[in-house]
């Protein structure tokens, strides 16, 4: 290749309107610096996270990608060219770098790291061996506690995190219950995931639902969602309940008033703690160490929802806030 397609932001999109905002641009093949690494894509990790990223908001655990740079995002592939010390032409790396053919790193800021080649399947590395398996994990297990017997929640639960949270909840010895968008999906929850319920969030009294599958109440609420759903899941959740706040996607396009039920918190005495992976992430070791396991037996299941070629990106990308996947989005670039 002489030259590199690079996914450019050059405005704040509005709501799902991205092709009007990214574009795919060609720039000079990118040549490292002493101490940094590029890297050839083979596939891109798309996250809904990202969104907020594309806003001018100034308030999130992310500055704003500033306009007329490449986005960002979780690549996959192989080192290219090195000039930083343990990292070699070939070597299998993921790494925070770009929507591009080939992203340049630097590797302590992208968390460059080199993975194990025996992996079957290298898209695991994008989720239960990655970021969406160490968040699934430290939340389910560290922020929300969760304890053998108790009632887990879980929203987005056909998605990268949730459906890995759901799991690591029955591995725990808990009962789970995942909302979803559709009978698809809520089908997908309980025939392949082995859960105990699933919710259709497009279900009209949603609140009702939740009350029907945990009579008892919710001892454990992991969220991705936000908005109005967590005013359903509130009066649901047992006194002395935990919240974890994974994720807020109802708000990453512009900010959202708080929950109309926040009273709640305080009649049921709540725990509510939000959490974020870069918190962990120097503990990916230790947490891959667990995944792998449970994952090569079986107790892990991700499917990928892939699309070909580094053009289809915001088609993809579009599919996190359409509800149209199940599974780890992807793009698979080479």
């Amino acid at each position: 290749m002489s030259d590199n397609r690079v996914w450019t932001l050059r405005s704040y999109p509005e709501g799902l309107d991205f092709a009007s905002a990214i574009f795919l641009d060609r720039r000079a093949m990118p040549v490292p610096a002493e101490g940094q690494v590029t890297i050839a894509a083979d596939w891109l990790s798309l996250d809904a996270g990202t969104r907020m990223w594309m806003t001018p908001r100034t308030d999130s655990y992310q500055p704003p990608i500033p306009l007329g740079s490449a986005v960002p995002g979780q690549v996959l592939g192989r080192v290219l060219e090195s000039r930083a010390p343990g990292f070699a032409p070939g070597d299998l790396v993921r790494a925070f770098g770009q929507w591009a053919d080939v992203s340049c790193v630097d590797p302590l800021t992208s968390g460059l790291t080199k993975l194990d080649a025996s992996v079957t399947d290298p898209r695991l590395h994008l989720g239960p061996l990655g970021m969406n398996g160490w968040t699934a994990l430290v939340g389910i297990e560290e922020v929300a506690r969760t304890q053998p017997g108790e009632t887990v929640l879980v929203s987005a639960a056909a998605g990268a995190t949730g459906m890995l949270a759901a799991q690591i909840a029955r591995v725990l010895g808990a009962r789970v219950i995942g909302i979803a968008g559709g009978p698809k999906k809520c089908a997908f929850l309980i025939d392949e995931l082995g859960l105990d319920a699933a919710i259709d969030h497009r279900d009209p009294d949603v609140e009702a639902a939740i009350a029907r599958a945990a009579p008892d109440g919710i001892n454990v609420y992991f969220e991705n969602v936000g908005g109005p759903l967590l005013d359903a899941v509130l009066p649901n959740m047992a006194h002395y309940g935990r919240i974890a706040i994974c994720g807020l996607m109802a708000n990453y396009a512009q900010a959202q008033p708080g929950p109309q039920r926040f009273d709640q918190i305080l009649a049921r005495r709540l725990q509510v703690t939000g959490f974020f992976s870069p918190d962990f992430a120097h503990r990916g070791p230790e947490l891959t160490a667990r995944l792998r396991g449970w994952t090569d037996v079986g107790k892990l299941v991700t499917p990928f929802d892939e699309t070909a070629g580094l053009e289809h990106v915001l088609s993809a990308y579009a599919r996190l806030f359409t509800g149209a996947n199940i599974g780890k989005v992807v793009v698979r670039v080479s």
